[in-house]
């Protein structure tokens, strides 16, 4: 079997108790800003943050963490692939292997697989859309249609909703925001 499409380690996700406090220690120790948040899907709140404006996210912080059980507080990993294309051809790899439990989602500004390693942890292999769109956003995903409708039909989806514009827009917009925030905390 070849090697499949070029995929790199690109995020985690966290589940936590005291969002508040998680936000504040990763924005002071490490610079990370908010670049959105909003409600998410398992209850709660979930938070994205960068340090990059080519990283719409660095860091996921998702609320909910029980106080009780020493599982594993890490939501995900995920690993950024070249294109859309990419991940089609890891979608079918996925199929291939027999990973049958897999969840393919349009997040606008970007397209997502999910699924679990053997031992259960969950792992995102993602492709960056050219558009940006206030997030939490997802719905399903179908990769088995070509890519040129796949992307239309992510546009005529996200054109609409809150937030919405080029990448390249968010990353100048989002670019400010660092700057500001680099400012205002005297760090370089």
């Amino acid at each position: 079997m070849s090697l499949p499409p070029n995929a790199q380690f690109s995020h985690t996700g966290f589940a936590v108790r005291d969002l508040e406090r998680m936000i504040a220690f990763y924005n002071r120790v490490l610079g990370l800003v908010v670049s959105d948040r909003g409600p998410y899907y398992k209850g709660g709140e979930i938070v994205f943050m960068s340090r990059s404006v080519n990283e719409h996210h660095q860091i996921v912080l998702a609320s909910g963490r029980d106080d009780h059980l020493h599982a594993s507080t890490i939501n995900q990993l995920s690993f950024r692939v070249d294109t859309l294309e990419d991940l089609q051809t890891f979608h079918a790899r996925l199929r291939a292997q027999g990973v049958d439990e897999y969840a393919p989602r349009n997040h606008g500004n970007a397209w997502s697989i999910y699924f679990a390693d053997p031992e259960g942890n969950r792992i995102e292999l993602y492709a960056p859309s050219p558009w940006h769109v206030r997030q939490p956003f997802g719905q399903p995903l179908d990769l088995s249609q070509p890519a040129a409708t796949i992307r239309a039909t992510t546009y005529s989806m996200i054109a609409g909703q809150p937030g919405f514009s080029s990448r390249e827009d968010w990353e100048n917009r989002f670019g400010q925001q660092l700057a500001a925030a680099s400012v205002a905390t005297g760090s370089h």
